[in-house]
């Protein structure tokens, strides 16, 4: 919601401003097409040569990030405790029965009642290759840690690389614009014998060029790119959580204090209440009774 209004908000301000001022669309309605063309066509191309095709694909669906924001809401970071908690308690109480669940979540009744976690496979393999590893003695807080961090940065990283792209054209449009104007300006020399109002039109037709690179770059690409990258850097603290309550479990805590570790290491805007929390684990247990 708040991208579509800011799209409303730049187009209203920058052009309604322009109109207020005496400014006419004639020139820009006239030049548009020809300069986003040059200017457009060649920031897509230079998007094709630097990506790959599965870059290309990310970006595309990153894309959706702007509007939609981020991917896990309130209601899966609780969902995620009490996923894990169940996990945890059936670890203790039956590490043989774990096994079924952690070997194929997808027919795992624990991981069913979560089904939105389930649809991303990062977060369902990091908990499973997590829990396995405990199987196989690899029970060491500290290398499993730092085993999770990198594994992290990495997934991070990917993650990242769609924003990146975008900012890099978002860099490039300035100069595109630039490229255009010029060759506007040597389509203004070629008839520099015509009077004075055509020579105008002309060179106002080569300044759309410029402007359209700033007003593009500036306006729209780069501030998608950085929403992209917030709403990434946002989605990495459920990872995170992952990690914190799982390095907790290996540190032997009880499982509602590995749960309330990881409640208090999420940020703010997304931690589940306390009493919240606590009832969903009550529900929990009384059904697993």
């Amino acid at each position: 919601m708040f991208g579509i209004i800011g799209i409303i908000v730049v187009f209203v301000m920058v052009f309604g401003g322009f109109v207020l001022a005496g400014g006419h669309f004639e020139i820009i309605l006239h030049s548009l097409p020809f300069e986003m063309m040059m200017i457009g066509g060649a920031a897509i191309g230079a998007f094709l040569i630097a990506n790959d095709g599965t870059g290309i694909k990310q970006t595309l669906r990153d894309l959706a990030k702007v509007f939609r924001g981020t991917t896990w809401k309130p209601a899966d970071y609780r969902d995620l405790l009490c996923l894990l908690f169940e996990l945890i308690r059936l670890a203790r109480q039956n590490p043989v029965a774990l096994e079924e669940h952690i070997e194929a979540p997808e027919n795992s009744d624990i991981f069913a009642k979560y089904a939105k976690i389930l649809k991303d496979h990062e977060a369902v393999e990091l908990i499973c290759d997590t829990l396995r590893s405990m199987t196989l003695s690899y029970d060491d807080p500290m290398q499993v840690e730092e085993v999770l961090d990198k594994r992290m940065e990495a997934n991070l990283n990917h993650a990242l690389h769609s924003s990146h792209a975008m900012q890099t054209v978002a860099d490039g449009l300035p100069a595109l614009g630039i490229v255009a104007a010029v060759l506007g300006v040597i389509k203004t020399m070629a008839a520099i014998d015509q009077p004075p109002e055509v020579l105008g039109g002309l060179i106002g037709g080569a300044l759309v060029g410029t402007f359209l690179g700033v007003f593009i770059a500036y306006g729209f690409v780069g501030p998608f790119a950085a929403k992209m990258r917030s709403a990434v850097e946002d989605d990495s603290h459920f990872y995170k959580l992952i990690r914190e309550v799982l390095i907790a479990n290996l540190h032997n805590h009880p499982a509602n204090m590995c749960i309330e570790v990881g409640r208090q290491n999420t940020p703010h805007h997304v931690r589940p209440a306390y009493g919240d929390l606590e009832e969903a684990m009550r529900s929990l247990k009384r059904d697993a009774a």
